[in-house]
């Protein structure tokens, strides 16, 4: 560990000395300390007291600009005027009956408008949407099989807990990756219905539906991969993966939990111009609240009519969050808002760009949408083993950095993205980029440094 990350994080338990002693108390009921395994990090996480339009406090009272945002979960931002008006409303009529109720159809109109769906079902999160999606293909198609990409996220269920981050001594054949269980307890029989493929590869792809022909019901992929900071599909790949689902019978599935919202009024489809077979919404779309859908044409969804497919849930469209959500997608996610933080997106990106290259730091910003990143690579990286070769200790530095002088450019881990909600303001921005001229020159000489250091046989 280099010098100038000691002293960061020295300062960091310096300054947030309540939630050392918040997560000193969890520790001994709840494992780890806290509610998901992606909030633990050394020496212990942030303890959030509140939160209100782009800024959130610790229990220390520091103050933060926040583009963690929940991993992405509140482009609308804290306590979204609209949201909060909507629910406090329903919150008097009751939350939840377990019977049918006019938002359900109101809110399904309103995402059959915005993306290529005719028919959709509602959840509480993105691994339900993204099982029932997957379900749903394999009924459609009569098939078992799934194919992901190498180091993809969708969610926590057998089928796509596989391959999530694997490491190098399970890899195997970069154009066959070896399906590697994301963790104990993921069943032998599941990881035999997984196939996976490398990001940015379409060669890999084809030769894994040669490999397993008439087998493969689905492809599933987030259109950007956001598991490892943000990888952009290369020109021609999202169309050449529907180009060869067509050919093979296979449906395509968009998981847009992270990009459905946050990539353009009409998520990725509008965004790419290439069209899914089945669509998966979550995080931002509910405006705070658990609230996630998935939709896909009036013949794939009569699976459910017909009773072929089940599909079940006690809080599926639970009001207080369908209010949510109806508040966001009407008020909140506006071709206006999306305009607005198109400007602070790029404000953000070509400022992080400009101090990248004065401070001669090794390293490209990624960024789509509201989405963005600082990656620390000397190119751009195409799939997860790119991603892997990161200096950690380079991004720790940053990340500790940031968050000491009140800036939360991004959830904690290195394979996460910022944020922007429609509530952050230019001055958030110019705040934003003020921390980061001040940490790049730190990071640069880090980096130089520890790169001596290899070169001259050391670690």
């Amino acid at each position: 560990m280099h010098d100038a990350l000691q002293k960061e994080l020295a300062t960091y338990e310096k300054r947030t000395r309540k939630s050392a002693a918040a997560h000193k108390r969890a520790i001994e009921r709840i494992p780890l300390g806290v509610a998901s395994n992606y909030r633990h990090y050394e020496p212990y996480p942030l303890f959030v007291k509140d939160g209100k339009g782009s800024r959130i406090h610790d229990l220390d009272g520091n103050e933060y600009i926040d583009h963690n945002l929940c991993f992405g979960a509140l482009m609308a931002g804290h306590c979204h005027p609209a949201v909060v008006k909507a629910v406090e409303q329903e919150l008097h009529r009751g939350t939840t009956f377990g019977m049918p109720h006019d938002q359900e159809w109101e809110l399904a109109e309103e995402i059959c408008k915005r993306y290529p769906v005719e028919m959709v079902r509602f959840g509480s999160s993105g691994t339900e949407v993204t099982m029932h999606g997957c379900r749903l293909a394999r009924a459609a198609t009569g098939r078992d099989k799934i194919l992901k990409f190498e180091g993809s996220y969708h969610g926590l269920h057998d089928t796509v807990l596989v391959s999530v981050k694997p490491k190098a001594e399970d890899y195997g054949d970069p154009e066959a990756p070896t399906s590697v269980p994301g963790g104990a307890g993921v069943p032998q029989a599941s990881l035999a219905n997984v196939v996976v493929a490398a990001f940015n590869n379409l060669a890999s792809v084809e030769r894994r539906f040669k490999e397993n022909p008439g087998q493969i019901a689905a492809i599933i992929l987030e259109p950007i991969l956001m598991n490892v900071g943000l990888c952009l599909p290369q020109p021609g790949f999202l169309e050449g993966l529907r180009d060869l689902c067509d050919k093979n019978g296979a449906l395509l599935i968009f998981d847009e939990v992270k990009t459905g919202a946050k990539l353009a009024w009409g998520g990725a489809s509008e965004f790419f111009g290439v069209k899914p077979d089945i669509i998966c919404l979550a995080k931002s779309i509910g405006g705070g609240l658990p609230l996630a859908t998935f939709g896909a044409s009036r013949a794939v969804m009569d699976l459910i009519s017909q009773h072929k497919v089940f599909h079940g849930g006690t809080y599926n469209t639970n009001r207080a969050a369908m209010a949510a959500g109806l508040a966001t997608v009407r008020e909140v996610l506006t071709r206006e808002n999306y305009a607005h933080v198109g400007i602070l997106s790029k404000k953000l990106t070509e400022g992080y760009r400009a101090i990248i290259k004065k401070s001669r730091l090794q390293a490209y910003v990624a960024s789509a949408g509201v989405n963005g990143a600082l990656m620390l690579y000397p190119q751009e990286i195409r799939n997860y083993r790119d991603w892997t070769k990161i200096d950690v200790d380079l991004w720790r530095h940053y990340w500790f950095g940031m968050v000491n002088r009140g800036v939360l450019a991004q959830p904690y881990w290195w394979d996460e993205q910022w944020t922007i909600s429609v509530q952050h303001t230019e001055a958030d921005i110019d705040n934003h980029l003020a921390v980061f001229e001040e940490v790049a020159p730190a990071l640069a000489k880090a980096q130089q440094e520890r790169g001596a250091s290899v070169g001259a046989g050391g670690h």
